[in-house]
């Protein structure tokens, strides 16, 4: 069995989206709601290395404490905006997926299939309707 680990907010649709996207390949993840259970300082840093990041990168904005805590500021160390998000998790976008294959922010939710080891087994569209995968488990580029 594949071992895939998704950081997930369940309040998120991107998140939903590539969690579904993950079950329609036939394995079943395992979910950390990193609200709840965020990954240690030195995971998150590991990840965020593997997947060709900065720790910039990866600093959620919207609906978070950022401009609050003077995160926009280009001089702050990657060490200040690591301790940012360990100190409010909610700055760490999502959804941040690990598999087999690397680490990869999945936004938009499709970005998942890149990394995915096994193919999709059915047709899938997001919540949105928009669709994604064909019957034939093959990715929709968009026209």
């Amino acid at each position: 069995m594949t071992d895939i680990v998704i950081y997930h907010n369940p309040d998120c649709g991107t998140s939903r989206n590539v969690l579904a996207l993950i079950r329609n390949s036939g394995v079943e993840p395992h979910v950390v709601e990193y609200l709840k259970t965020p990954p240690a300082r030195a995971l998150l840093a590991e990840m965020i290395v593997r997947a060709g990041m900065t720790p910039r990168a990866l600093l959620r904005e919207k609906g978070t404490p950022f401009a609050e805590l003077g995160l926009a500021d280009r001089t702050l160390s990657d060490d200040a905006l690591l301790d940012a998000m360990m100190a409010h998790p909610v700055l760490i976008n999502r959804p941040l997926v690990v598999t087999p294959l690397g680490v990869k922010l999945c936004r938009p939710s499709e970005a998942v299939l890149d990394i995915l080891p096994d193919a999709q087994r059915a047709a899938f569209a997001k919540e949105d309707g928009e669709r994604v995968v064909d019957a034939g488990g093959n990715r929709i580029r968009p026209a």
